[in-house]
């Protein structure tokens, strides 16, 4: 920060302080003293708050307890309230002073007697051990939570950016400089420059870790990530009737401000073989009905994007359905768990859902209609309720949230036809306030497919004000009341998909469904079709490797658990190694016995 001196009059120098361009210091005073912290004009109040709870109050204050007021006057707004505005958007700029008023501090641990003339030592043993507390109470919370080995993973690189060297470079070539050195995973103008709707999730961590958690200094580490919560608070310590006898602005939840989620949990979806959506396809292709199945796969770096994510689809699994022409509707499934375990014995876990919402354009081309475009919807809002649905029942396990888990990695792809009439697949989120929207009850859909209602408050909802901001034909952005219905993309995350340029799929077979003669034959024919798939030649071929043939002989209830994995193996690479390993199993040779007798 550089003074430049303004001579006012004779008697008087004003002094005049310039800062860098994007950024301000903002001021605090308490009756703690004088304080100030560093920020942009486009940070939000929820960057201003844990500013001011984390680094100014050093955590021993509650957002409950810490109100921010305009003058020493006014009684100001509790932090727990503050909602999703800017900086800028409230009128603060560099320079101005925020007053704290504090309410009762953090309760500490009781004392213990000090021996006379040990006082002074007593202190510094105490500091030192509610410091280690502090510390160990607040990694408690989060390194118990067993992650995904793709987070793991993800989390030991540095994301960082390469550049090559510009003309404005004047070292050698081992030398590095400001135009050429690395740039973080999250730099903005590396998304501005590439069009970058949606950071990686690990960029996104990264950003705000480096933002609230110090590594330099001695503070206790302090979880960064927080999902929305939107429910009134039970057990409120003001000491009023629970909702909806009473409320207060401890319990109540905030504003809710829905903008662009900038991050996405997921980056990109990849069919391992185009062969598992053209199976897939069959099923419309015969009947002109719609499908619906779940997609079974892992979770892989994606190195298109810094430290990004990609879900690899193996396989589809098409749960029971009622198939019509203009939709789907799922049943009762009560071999869920089994088809999950099966997956797990190969491998793969559920990564999302995949439908298709196919019309045939009457050309005889093989052409469709295209339905979802920019003038119509991308997902409808009954899509995305759904979608919100499974994201949370499948919430994302992460060290980093106070909660143990923040978003979801599970994904909605659609098939439905392009602007040309060709069949493709988009692939899809939902952000974390729809998710927790869902969870609060606070919305549903509506006939309009572009628009999602907000439900009205009852005895048992309690509705928060919602609001949606979007830039208007001026460029200027534009808060507006959502209710009684916004608009569902505020709600989206879009993510690529595609497939390999070389694929290596899992299964040497794709089939979503058991192949017609084993499909239509009663049980002993069913057995003897199975039996054959057990030929040494066949097997070598890949007759077992198939998702739903090893489904099926794990529904006979003859293998173990145990077992299960080293089938699975077999089936997928039929080595003399594995062979001699599955034959040592006893419940294999009784699988073996079961089906040969029926030859």
């Amino acid at each position: 920060m550089t003074p430049r001196y303004t001579g006012c009059n004779s008697n008087c120098l004003l002094t005049v302080f310039t800062y860098p361009t994007g950024k301000m210091i903002i001021r605090f005073r308490s009756r703690l003293g004088m304080s100030r912290a560093e920020f942009q004009p486009t940070d939000t109040l929820q960057t201003l708050k844990d500013s001011v709870l984390f680094n100014v109050l050093k955590n021993q204050y509650t957002a409950e307890s810490v109100s921010l007021c305009k003058d020493e006057s006014d009684m100001g707004t509790p932090c727990s309230q503050l909602d999703a505005k800017t900086l800028q958007e409230t009128g603060l700029t560099h320079g101005s002073m925020v007053f704290l008023r504090l309410g009762s501090p953090r309760e500490l641990p009781a004392s213990t007697p000090v021996p006379p003339g040990k006082e002074g030592v007593a202190e510094v043993e105490v500091s030192k051990a509610n410091a280690l507390s502090a510390t160990n109470s607040s990694n408690v919370a989060t390194t118990h939570v067993a992650q995904d080995n793709i987070d793991d993973a993800l989390e030991m690189q540095d994301g960082l950016i390469p550049r090559p060297t510009t003309p404005f470079c004047r070292h050698g070539p081992k030398g590095m400089c400001d135009y050429c050195s690395p740039l973080e995973p999250y730099d903005e103008s590396y998304q501005r420059e590439n069009n970058i709707k949606h950071m990686s999730f690990h960029s996104y961590l990264k950003k705000i870790n480096s933002n609230i958690n110090k590594y330099a200094s001695a503070q206790s580490f302090i979880p960064p990530l927080e999902e929305p919560y939107f429910k009134v608070k039970e057990k409120c310590p003001s000491g009023h009737p629970p909702w909806p006898l009473g409320i207060c602005s401890k319990c109540q939840p905030s504003t809710i401000m829905m903008n662009l989620q900038p991050f996405r949990i997921v980056d990109h979806v990849e069919f391992a073989s185009p062969a598992i959506v053209d199976s897939f396809l069959n099923a419309w292709r015969r009947t002109g009905f719609q499908r619906i199945g779940y997609t079974y796969g892992h979770y892989e770096p994606y190195t298109t994007v810094p430290l990004g994510m990609k879900a690899v689809v193996e396989t589809i699994y098409e749960p029971p359905q009622i198939s019509e022409a203009d939709g789907v509707t799922l049943q009762e499934w009560p071999e869920e768990t089994l088809v999950d375990q099966v997956a797990a014995a190969c491998g793969l876990r559920r990564v999302g859902i995949i439908y298709t919402d196919l019309t045939d354009d009457g050309s005889a081309t093989g052409k469709v209609l295209c339905k979802r475009h920019a003038d119509s919807y991308f997902l409808s809002s009954l899509e995305v309720y759904n979608s919100s649905y499974f994201q949370a029942k499948f919430p994302n396990p992460n060290k980093w949230s106070q909660t143990g888990s923040f978003g979801s990695k599970f994904v909605t792809s659609v098939i439905s036809g392009n602007s040309n009439g060709e069949i493709e697949v988009t692939s899809y989120q939902v952000s974390n306030v729809a998710t927790s929207l869902y969870k609060a009850d606070l919305i549903q859909p509506s006939v309009d497919p572009d628009r999602m209602l907000v439900k009205r408050e009852d005895k048992s909802r309690y509705v928060p004000d919602v609001l949606y901001r979007y830039v208007d034909e001026y460029g200027k952005q534009v808060s507006k009341n959502a209710k009684p219905a916004f608009p569902v993309s505020f709600l989206l995350v879009t993510l690529t998909d595609g497939f390999p340029e070389e694929p290596s799929p899992m299964f040497a077979k794709h089939d979503t469904t058991l192949p017609i003669a084993i499909e239509t034959a009663d049980e002993t024919g069913r057995l003897r079709q199975l039996a054959k798939l057990f030929d040494h030649d066949a097997v070598q071929a890949g007759s077992l490797s198939n998702f739903p043939i090893i489904l099926l002989l794990a529904q006979l209830s003859i293998l173990k658990q145990d077992d299960m994995e080293a089938f699975a193996k077999y089936a997928m690479s039929p080595t003399e190694e594995n062979e001699k390993n599955l034959n040592a199993r006893e419940s294999y040779q009784t699988l073996l016995a079961v089906l040969y007798s029926s030859m």
